[in-house]
């Protein structure tokens, strides 16, 4: 089974986005971004076909006391290779995000 992780980077301070609620597909596995803004391993062993992270990002950014327009992202992704590792990168700002496959 693919593994499957992320890490979120708040550009608007230049630091990893802690504590960002990532959910995969719904309700089948929910993690926090660490210290550094990661989430390694996030469901086990994911199987191949698509799946969906949902980040909590409405509820970051109000701990961090700043208003945003986009209170949650979701990323549809497509694992394809069943030993692959996929990772999601996610630059988060009030008013923009950019993701890409990282390694």
């Amino acid at each position: 089974m693919a593994q499957l992780s992320t890490h979120v980077l708040d550009a608007t301070t230049g630091k990893p986005a802690t504590g960002v609620t990532v959910t995969l597909d719904g309700d089948a596995a929910s993690a926090a971004t660490d210290a550094d803004g990661r989430i390694a391993g996030l469901g086990g062993d994911v199987p191949p076909g698509v799946h969906r992270l949902h980040f909590d990002t409405g509820a970051y950014f109000a701990t961090q006391g700043v208003d945003t327009f986009y209170p949650e992202v979701v990323i549809t992704v497509d694992i394809t290779d069943a030993a692959g590792k996929y990772h999601v990168p996610l630059l988060l700002s009030p008013y923009s995000y950019s993701t890409y496959r990282g390694s």
